[in-house]
């Protein structure tokens, strides 16, 4: 396969970054055949840092009868597991496989996935920041409204919120959009601070769709504070598109000064 320039970029941007983790928020392939698959771990791998990938919608077989009887058979091939955990002292990330192969566009997360979610979550070490990473997003992006949420949208999301994560990342939409709790959660008795993610497409825009630019997101945490940039795709760069900063704990941040 031969790499596009974004691709080629791709890799001093994440020397400079220098991030502990790579999270694949899946969509790796377009038909969930097996060379798709082997290409994206390919280049995947070659970036040289440790992953945590799960499976999109588009990472299972198209057809029938391989989309129901083996689904994660070329997923779990390259990557092990569709539920992937990566512990550390100062992060704790675990992935939600949200994919259903009966459902072509809309994904669903269990009851029962939640509450191991929340038994995980318990492992982390104090002050590492808690992360969940699923396919379906819990937030929309303004360009597109076709692509369908995770079912059970706010169940799923005060879930997991309750089952301690501070930060939710999602895909799908192919859109960057971020959000913090006390955006739509109604303050009371000092809320925890959660912020939830869409990241940006990393793959080739469809012409005939609008607001589809390439991208990621770069994730920071100290122990107060969660850093998100957007980097964007800018015809032969990345640009740092955006900067948002929100509070970590039950603590507002601390006001900037006039």
């Amino acid at each position: 396969m031969e790499e596009t320039a974004v691709e080629q970029s791709l890799e001093p941007l994440i020397e400079r970054v220098s991030p502990e983790l790579i999270a694949v928020t899946g969509d790796l392939t377009h038909r969930g055949r097996r060379r798709e698959h082997e290409r994206a771990a390919e280049f995947l791998r070659g970036l040289g840092k440790p992953l945590l990938v799960i499976p999109g919608n588009h990472d299972i077989p198209y057809t029938f009868p391989a989309r129901f009887t083996r689904p994660w058979a070329e997923f779990e091939r390259q990557w092990e597991t569709v539920e992937p955990v990566h512990r550390s002292e100062g992060l704790f990330v675990v992935g939600l496989n949200s994919v259903r192969p009966w459902r072509h566009q809309s994904g669903g997360i269990r009851n029962s996935q939640i509450a191991g979610v929340a038994e995980r979550l318990a492992e982390a070490h104090e002050g590492a920041l808690r992360v969940v990473a699923l396919h379906h997003h819990l937030i929309g992006a303004p360009w597109r409204s076709r692509k369908k949420p995770v079912a059970r949208r706010s169940e799923v999301l005060a879930g997991l919120v309750d089952a301690g994560a501070e930060l939710i990342l999602a895909g799908h939409i192919h859109q960057a959009a971020v959000s913090e709790r006390h955006e739509f959660e109604v303050e009371q008795n000092g809320l925890r601070g959660v912020t939830v993610s869409v990241a940006p497409g990393f793959g080739q825009p469809r012409p005939h769709r609008r607001g589809e630019a390439r991208g990621l997101h770069v994730y920071e945490a100290t122990p107060d504070a969660l850093l998100v940039q957007t980097y964007v795709w800018r015809s032969n760069e990345w640009g740092l598109t955006a900067q948002r900063r929100f509070s970590r704990g039950r603590r507002p941040l601390a006001t900037e000064p006039s």
